[in-house]
């Protein structure tokens, strides 16, 4: 049986897979297995209810998957806090700030309109370890919760959770945005009215675009999955930068001036160099994942910074960065994550900052990206083929001869997707011809190789 939760939580086409049921019983199983511990035992002794944060994305699927999860947790004898739409991070950061016992996020991130998800977060605001995820899994099937009378849980609104969420962020900022002209893209998203608030309190001019969420329109063709009405956007506009969210705005990627995207990688290197001049970046290290770009780790070189490269995900970048009390970290997809102001990433937190960075330098965005050459780089998913056998002697002989290929002036990753059923082939070389002959010859080997058995 597969495992239930994925890369980021549980996550399925809603009303299908994930359905009002399988959010109950979700639900109902957290508070099993997250009101232990130190904190609720006091809450408990003082004669309070453990007590969770629930928050949504604007899908029209989170309004039953979002009732379905508060029934849960207060059948279960845990008090809801309501914060309705806000971003992921948002949620996270509001956990962590009233000190509840655990949160509830109701999202599927750049996903389309008709998928969902389910993503808990713990006391203080981290995301949960595979280990606790499996135990939540595993009650599923276990005696529930069941109190009665005085015993079961409240519903309520959490009245200033956006203005909560704004005061921390203007707080986290090394500096206002004055002068600057910002487009921003809220992917019809959780921070359609967050994002475009908190920039103009921090003095930046905008212009809007994607902030119109009406249920179904959630990345549709708007956000950091689809950049090019961002690039035009600034460029009718003249702006100085365009930022992207994506629906749950955990995600931050950019547009310059001359309509240039600066993705993930860039961000980093751009953030790190900054934070390193501030005395702020704790050991002179960045923590990403496997799939930056070669690129990226020259130029950190270059710039007497190390860079530790972890599993994909950022729940594993934000794991390393926790265990060693690191600063900053992230993925080439614009999950950022600030050690000092967040538990996870933050696409606004990200854009702000970016931002921030220009003003403070008087640099133009494609001025600041320059800290790092982008090597070209091939992404094939590689569909119908077995996920579980790349330790193939075949598949390995191919990687290896490819590697030898491409020398130091490339690399090659070959890796199962945490959220879909692909192979990923990723392959970066000094020219993009290089890269995707190479990524063509090993995708053929994979489908050789791996391929699953007819129906």
């Amino acid at each position: 049986m597969s495992r239930l939760f994925g890369t980021d939580g549980v996550r399925g086409l809603a009303n299908r897979e994930l359905t009002a049921a399988l959010a109950l019983g979700l639900a109902q199983a957290s508070a099993v297995v997250l009101t232990q511990g130190h904190h609720a035992d006091v809450r408990r002794a003082e004669g309070r209810r453990p007590v969770a944060v629930v928050a949504r994305d604007p899908r029209i699927s989170g309004e039953f998957l979002a009732a379905a999860v508060s029934a849960g947790l207060a059948s279960s004898g845990v008090d809801v806090l309501d914060a309705g739409t806000i971003p992921t991070p948002a949620a996270a950061f509001l956990v962590d700030d009233i000190g509840a016992d655990f949160g509830v996020m109701i999202s599927a991130s750049h996903n389309p309109a008709p998928d969902n998800g389910i993503k808990f977060f713990a006391f203080g605001g981290t995301k949960l370890p595979d280990e606790v995820e499996d135990r939540i899994e595993a009650a599923l099937a276990a005696p529930q919760l069941m109190p009665v009378g005085g015993d079961v849980g409240r519903i309520r609104r959490f009245a200033d959770a956006e203005d909560r969420y704004v005061l921390h962020l203007l707080g986290a900022l090394p500096n206002r945005l004055d002068g600057l002209h910002v487009v921003l893209d809220c992917a019809h998203g959780a921070a359609s009215a967050v994002s475009p608030e908190v920039f103009t309190d921090a003095g930046a001019r905008i212009t809007l675009i994607g902030a119109d969420p009406d249920g179904v329109n959630i990345n549709d063709g708007v956000g950091s999955t689809h950049l090019d009405n961002l690039a035009r956007a600034v460029l009718e506009a003249g702006a100085d930068v365009g930022i992207a969210h994506d629906g749950d705005a955990d995600r931050c990627l950019a547009v310059d001036a001359e309509g240039n995207v600066v993705d993930g990688d860039q961000i980093m290197a751009i953030l790190a160099v900054a934070q390193q001049e501030r005395g702020e970046l704790a050991d002179d290290t960045l923590v990403a994942t496997v799939m930056s770009n070669l690129g990226l780790l020259r130029a950190m070189e270059e710039h007497g910074i190390t860079v530790r490269q972890t599993k994909v995900g950022d729940r594993y970048v934000l794991e390393d960065m926790g265990a060693h009390g690191f600063t900053l970290g992230g993925e080439q997809s614009g999950h950022i994550i600030f050690g000092r102001h967040a538990t996870t990433g933050d696409g606004v937190l990200t854009g702000l900052h970016l931002v921030a960075r220009m003003a403070a330098t008087g640099k133009s965005l494609a001025e600041l990206a320059q800290v790092m050459t982008v090597f070209p780089q091939t992404l094939v998913n590689v569909r119908g083929v077995d996920r579980t056998g790349l330790h193939d002697e075949g598949v390995q002989e191919a990687v290896r001869a490819a590697e030898e290929r491409l020398g130091s002036s490339g690399r090659v990753l070959l890796r199962p997707s945490g959220t879909e059923p692909v192979v990923r082939v990723m392959v970066e070389a000094a020219d993009q011809a290089t890269a995707e002959g190479v990524a063509a010859e090993l995708v053929d080997v994979v489908r050789e190789r791996l391929a699953l058995p007819a129906a």
